[in-house]
């Protein structure tokens, strides 16, 4: 009987041992797992087809807007070399009627997102041809204006947001250099008088602005280079 016990206390000593070792050997949720296979990138956007672009710029656009964007009409704007996410910007805002246009939003309205941003990918591709001032009277008013703003009327230089050379800076704010002085003062106009409401900001400079002073300024930005 001492025997068997004995035999019996051996054998679940035994157990014991495995049963702990086998645990040991286990890994613990969460260590020593295999690990969980990486998140896959999110696809890289695609970019802007400039041959469809010209393409379909060239079927909707041209006929106002000029060869490349270079708009020979002045109340049609320039749009070569202008910023691509300024062109998508407004081309989305006419398609929504946040800028309201009796042209330019039903042309909008057949645009798919990738149309919008492959013409303005085109369009800031080409070369703008210079403009020219007109107006010798006015000109140096809209220089005055331009780089160093009204101080005691509280209105800005043009100059620290389009930049010296009207240039403008990329996905903010719009190249004006050579643009035709007519668009430009139809702008402010519209930004002071509540016609053209999709910069909060160009409203509240242009609501200073009297007739005389936008024109200058409109006149100067023409010759700019």
């Amino acid at each position: 009987m001492k025997l068997l016990a004995s035999l019996l206390m051996a054998a679940s000593l035994a157990a014991s041992v495995l049963s702990a070792s086998a645990a040991e050997e286990k890994p613990a949720a969460g260590h020593g797992a295999a690990p969980a296979a990486a998140a896959a990138p999110a696809p890289a956007a695609a970019k802007p087809d400039l041959t469809a672009g010209e393409a379909k710029f060239t079927a909707m656009c041209v006929s106002c807007h000029g060869a490349g964007g270079n708009s020979g009409t002045p109340a049609n704007p320039k749009l070569a070399q202008q910023h691509t996410d300024y062109i998508y910007k407004q081309l989305q805002e006419f398609k929504a009627g946040k800028r309201p246009n009796p042209i330019m939003m039903p042309m909008a309205a057949q645009l798919s997102d990738a149309d919008m941003k492959n013409i303005a990918a085109y369009v800031g591709s080409q070369k703008a041809k210079a403009g020219f001032a007109k107006d010798k009277e006015l000109v140096a008013t809209g220089e005055r204006i331009y780089r160093g703003g009204i101080a005691d009327r509280q209105i800005a230089a043009c100059a620290g947001c389009h930049s010296p050379n009207g240039a403008g800076i990329p996905a903010q704010y719009p190249r004006l250099s050579g643009q035709h002085a007519d668009y430009t003062a139809a702008q402010l106009t519209g930004f002071r008088d509540g016609a053209r409401k999709n910069s909060p900001q160009m409203a509240q400079i242009a609501a200073k602005l009297n007739d005389r002073e936008i024109r200058a300024v409109a006149d100067y930005i023409a010759g700019l280079r």
